[in-house]
Parts: structure tokens; sequence; C-alpha cells
């Protein structure tokens, strides 16, 4: 409970991945820790894709496979690249339990609850309006009903974390560093998902999807099975939206219609529909993360690594390592930003901030390239397999040159090095 006069050791303010898991790992420490959730309940805001990596949930939650509502067990990665009605697909299975489908409302409520079970005071349907600051010091948050002080806050708080934004950590974030994801989740009986996607009942399947309606654009989609439904959804980065004035549910439904999707889905009933920002300026767009009194997590803090289409497992290990470093900082009454630096030590020693780290050159390359890598060599894939696949009469040898022409004909060889350069660039970058 509350100490007097709404004081308590720690307030974190987003009842996400990070935020939960933050104040889970107080709350088994001993430390008197409130949770702020402007949502309904914890997971009633959140909109996420699909998948939870078993590695990082299990720091978290030991046991979470035999209590936490989980979908499916992901055995299979599909990598789709879509023409204009052709596709090409590279397909990875394994057996294990290396990640798991989820529906975050269910999901996060569940954390949630084990979050209450572990002491940690939630308030929800409570907008955190401003931070306190006092003597150069984050003391506190501003609700839309009271006030509530605090040794250490901790701000989970989403993609546009107006509260890191308030006190300096941040600054406004450029249209190119967030992307809009718009999602459907839509309602299939789990004999039809088996079929169509050659599953069996405990088994998923995840389809990324490149190309299709979004040739030629920043721009990723995604499929996911879960018990009983599919979520499929796509993310486009807010600049190419505003500038060509696309509006994402329309290309959605283009997406859907696709021939090598729509019988993928075919006959479901839509569920869910809805929209969230996520960030996608990697590395070196990470804001300030740590002041004195403060440091920020998840989203807030800009970790996703979307090469890989991780996000949910960089939060809640952010969260983890913050209250590791809160933990510290309550023992020692110290609550400095030198002391809360440390931080940001744990996540760099993490493969957190290590993995950002390895692209970060990644969306420099994507930004400047895009066309060539979302749209030229994205049809020169399934040019190759429609070329290889075919039997017409005509010698292979001759398919061969005339294909390998097409690629020096069809754009100019100066180009040609400039996507070379690039990427050999980005490459180097990685292996360094």
């Amino acid at each position: 409970m509350l100490k007097q006069e709404n004081k308590t050791e720690v307030i974190v303010v987003g009842a996400g991945a990070a935020g939960i898991a933050c104040a889970i790992t107080l709350a088994r420490a001993g430390k008197q820790v409130v949770l702020i959730e402007r949502g309904l309940f914890a997971g009633s805001k959140n909109v996420f894709g699909g998948a939870i990596y078993t590695a990082a949930v299990k720091e978290i939650f030991p046991e979470f496979e035999a209590n936490a509502p989980l979908e499916r067990r992901n055995i299979e990665h599909n990598y789709a690249i879509l023409g204009e009605a052709e596709s090409t697909t590279i397909t990875y299975r394994k057996n294990d339990n290396s990640s798991y489908s989820v529906i975050r409302a269910k999901f996060d409520r569940w954390m949630a609850e084990e979050a209450r079970k572990a002491g940690v005071y939630i308030v929800e349907e409570t907008v955190v309006r401003e931070l306190i600051k006092e003597k150069n010091r984050i003391i506190g948050v501003k609700t839309e009903l009271e006030d509530y002080y605090a040794d250490i806050v901790v701000l989970a708080d989403g993609v546009n974390s107006l509260l890191a934004k308030q006190i300096g950590l941040r600054k406004e974030i450029d249209t190119k560093d967030v992307a809009l994801s718009v999602k459907e989740v839509i309602k299939l009986d789990k004999e039809t998902i088996n079929q169509r996607f050659n599953i069996k009942d405990d088994e998923g399947s995840i389809v990324e999807i490149f190309g299709g309606p979004m040739l030629g654009m920043l721009g990723l989609g995604f499929m996911y099975t879960n018990t009983d439904s599919v979520t499929i959804g796509l993310g486009i980065t807010l600049n190419e939206l505003v500038e060509a004035n696309y509006r994402p549910f329309e290309i959605l439904e283009k997406l859907k219609s696709h021939s090598s999707i729509a019988p993928l889905i075919e006959g479901g009933e839509l569920k869910e529909y809805s929209a969230h920002l996520i960030p996608e300026g990697g590395y070196k767009k990470i804001p300030k993360l740590v002041d004195n009194g403060v440091m920020v997590v998840g989203d807030a803090a800009m970790l996703v690594n979307n090469l890989h289409w991780e996000g949910t497992n960089l939060a809640m290990i952010s969260g983890k390592l913050a209250a590791e470093t809160a933990i510290e900082a309550i023992d020692n009454n110290d609550f400095s930003k030198k002391m809360l630096a440390g931080y940001e030590k744990r996540l760099k020693n993490s493969f957190v901030l290590k993995d950002m780290k390895t692209y970060k050159g990644l969306f420099e390359v994507a930004h400047q390239r895009k066309k060539a890598l979302f749209s030229y060599y994205l049809k020169k894939v399934n040019a190759f397999f429609e070329m290889f696949t075919s039997s017409d009469g005509v010698p292979k040898k001759e398919h061969y040159h005339k294909f390998i022409k097409s690629i020096f004909t069809d754009r100019k060889i100066s180009e040609l090095f400039k996507d070379a350069w690039a990427i050999l660039r980005l490459l180097w970058s990685i292996l360094l």
C-alpha cells in the first residue's frame, strides 16, 4: 500500500510489458511500487502483432508456460515476397518453444494480476498529465485526479512518451522514425487454421510479408496464428503515409485481397481492428534514458529491433534492468542521475543494446535505398522464380542470359553500384 501523503518508493507509468516487468521485479524485492495505467485495464491499450519470446519472458515469469494465456507455440517462420499477384515464400520450421503467439489484452492482464499478487499497487483508468520536478529532480507525477510522489519514476508510457519529452529527455519524433501499424484479428475455427497453415493444434505459424501493396514503401506486413483466429497487419513509416496521403487501412485491405493471402483468411469474421505507433529509428534514435529521479524503458526508449520483429522482449528486459537499478538506488538512498546511470550500463551489457547497435546503420540504408530494396529487388526475386519454374520451349540458357541482362537494363549501373556499396557498408558495420 501507499505510504502517507501518496508517497511511495517507485512509480511506474504505463502497464505494458516494460512497465509490468519493472514493477513486479521491484515488488518481489520488497520495494513499494505504484503502477499507473491510463487504460481500463493493463493491456486494453496495447496493440500487438503476435509473438513473445520465451527466454526473455522466463526472466520475469519463470513458470509462465504453465499459467499464462498463450495461443500457439510458433514452429514455423515464413518470409513471403509478394508481387502484384505472384509470390515467393521461404519457410523455416523448428520444433521448439522459443516463442508463442499471444493476444496482448489477455497476456498483459495476466501479467498485471501476477504483479498484484506480488504486491504492486495498480491504479487504472488514470492519465499522468505531467511530472513533478523539484530541485532538478523528478519527485512524482500529476494525474487528472491527484498527485503521487516517489523516490524514482519509471516512464513506460509508449512511443509518444510525452512525459520524457516534457523534461527534455527526448525531442519531437521525426515521422521517418516511427511507423503506423494497423492490424485485424480475424476469427477462424481451429481446424481451418490448422489446415490452411499446415500446422497442428498446439503449433503456430508466423508470416512476415514484403512487397505486394507495400512495394516501394518502407513497410512490412505480418500474420500470426492464434488458437481460433489469425492476426494480419502491416506497418509503414509515417513520413510515407503523410507524403503520399496513403490510408493504411486501405493498404491492409489490398494485402488481404492478394492472391497468396486471401485463401488463408477466407470466410473469417473480423473480431478486432486497431492501430499503433511503433519505434523505427533504431539505435541512433534512442533518447536520453536517465535523469535525476527518472528512467525511460520499452517503447518510450525506442527499444525495438525491427529487423527481427522484436519489441516485447526488449521492453521486458529493459523494465527488469531499470528495476534492478532502482533497487540499488533505494538501498543506497541515492536517486541521482549518476546512480541511475547504472540502468544504461546494464542495458549496454545486455543483448538489448548490443543487438540494436549491431543494426545501427540499417535504417539509414533502408531510407536511402528503399525504392531498390522494397521494390526493384523484390520484383526481381519473383521474376527469377517465374523464369526458373517455367517451361515454354525456350532453352534455359536463353532465359538465364535474358534475366541477367535485365538486371543491368532495368536499373542504371550507377544505381546498382550504389545499392551494392550501401549493402556492403551495412554488412561491414554489422560484422565489426
